[in-house]
């Protein structure tokens, strides 16, 4: 789950995205944004976007968990999709063995949103991303495990990477 946690984390960090770690981005997005969500899981993301109005034009999964997913890597997303898509939008395995691959590639792409621990911006492993990132908008402490009394450990943020664009990073705090 987290860095202080004693649970054991659940295989590939397959936690899927509750619509209340969702609620905080909706206002950042342009409306009826074709986005793509290359780590779609179950697809509870792609589905909470699209109850918004937007437009899933591509779900993939290194394991998908419904029909609807297509099997594949990330890191396989090539810059063609710009025509089809406005951004892409996931919630990462937040190992940083995966999660870094990840940021330099998909932000390559498209404009990318990802969320992950908030706490990343302050390490100095984040430090080569920073020049891609342009927005963070707090989410505070997400309930991943639908029955649990408790929430996560870790507070979460959404990350906007682009590496088209040269707009300096904003950070969005925590509504009230």
């Amino acid at each position: 789950m987290g860095k202080r946690s004693t649970f054991e984390r659940a295989p590939r960090d397959f936690y899927p995205t509750p619509a209340e770690a969702v609620a905080p981005l909706l206002p950042h997005l342009a409306p009826s944004t074709r986005f793509i969500e290359p780590c779609a899981g179950d697809g509870r993301l792609v589905d909470h976007l699209t109850a918004a109005g937007h437009r899933c034009v591509f779900a993939g999964d290194i394991e998908p968990q419904r029909k609807d997913i297509e099997c594949g890597n990330a890191l396989s997303l090539v810059t063609g999709w710009r025509i089809a898509a406005d951004a892409i939008v996931t919630n990462p395995p937040w190992g940083r063995a995966d999660l870094h691959p990840l940021i330099g590639h998909l932000s390559a792409v498209l404009p990318t949103w990802l969320l992950f621990d908030a706490d990343w911006m302050h390490t100095k492993q984040s430090a080569p991303f920073i020049p891609y990132l342009h927005k963070i908008v707090s989410v505070g402490r997400v309930k991943w495990i639908p029955d649990s009394k408790m929430t996560g450990k870790d507070n979460c943020a959404w990350y906007l990477f682009d590496q088209t664009s040269e707009a300096p990073a904003q950070f969005i705090g925590r509504a009230a």
